[in-house]
Formats: C-alpha cells, structure tokens, sequence
C-alpha cells in the first residue's frame, strides 16, 4: 500500500515523475512533464534506475567499476535531460539514480515521496509495442498508487505544446 498523497497540502507541491532511459520517445515524456509542470505549478522529478545484473563475488573489483561507470553515465544522462527540461519550462527537476528493477524502483520512489502525483511514461512508436516499461507497468495500472500520463512517442513538440 503506498503511502497518501500530499501534493495540495501546505508545504507540498505535486511533482511529475519521469523515467529517464536510452529510448528515443523518452524526450517526449520529458517534453510533456515539464511543459505540464510549468503550466500547472508543479515539480518534476527524474529517475535513472541502473539495472544490475548477476555480480558474481571474484568479479567484485571488476563489478564495481563497472557500477561507476554505470552511474555516472546515469549523472549525464540525468543532466542532459534536465537541462532539456529547464529550456522547455524553466524548470529544474530532481534527479534521482536507483539500481534494480525499474519497475520496484518507480514504485519504491512513489513510496518514499508523496509529492510524487503523476507517472509520466512515452510509448515507443514502432510495430513492437509501447516499450517493456509502459507494457510492464499498465499491467498494474488498475492497483498503481498514482495516475499514469502516457505520451505517445511520436507526438511532435507543436502537437504536444497544444495539449499541454
């Protein structure tokens, strides 16, 4: 069970939540939340989760240069689309890097911050689907502890400026 929502309370502000990754449509979730940010008052927030594969102990030292490189490419990354952000609306969102599952880690955050209000997510564009993230997580749409936002990814920046 997730914990209440206090973005309208005194104190608190709702925040856009967008999953950063290497897809393309990612650059329209990020467009559309902090266009909506802006337009509505709010907050965004990005996360970068880093999935960790099987790390077996005699490849520790191997393992952990491996983990810094991972996240410092997920700080570059973060940095780049939150400067993408700022340009759009002016806004600068919190940048968040987890490892794990994305899912587990979209849902943890959700928990652990109640300003959280939105799950921005775009979905791919071509003939395989909307992406493992959007098939994945709208199979729980119907118990997810927030609404979720999906763009679809092959909406333009004027299309997008006009519903936002």
């Amino acid at each position: 069970m997730s914990r209440k929502r206090r973005s309208y309370e005194a104190g608190h502000k709702p925040k856009f939540l967008v999953v950063i990754d290497e897809t393309p449509e990612c650059d329209r979730a990020v467009y559309f939340a902090a266009r909506r940010a802006a337009r509505t008052g709010a907050g965004m927030v990005m996360l970068r989760v880093i999935e960790i594969g099987d790390r077996a102990p005699q490849w520790l030292g191997v393992a952990d240069i491996m983990r810094a490189e991972q996240r410092e490419e997920a700080e570059a990354m973060l940095a780049r689309f939150a400067a993408r952000a700022n340009g759009i609306s002016g806004i600068t969102p919190d940048r968040v890097i987890r490892e794990g599952d994305p899912a587990t880690e979209i849902t943890r955050l959700i928990d652990t911050d109640e300003d959280i209000a939105v799950l921005v997510l775009a979905a791919g564009d071509d003939n395989e689907g909307p992406g493992p993230l959007v098939s994945g997580l709208t199979k729980s749409a119907g118990s997810f502890p927030i609404p979720m936002a999906i763009v679809p990814g092959h909406l333009g920046d004027d299309e997008l400026d006009a519903m936002t």
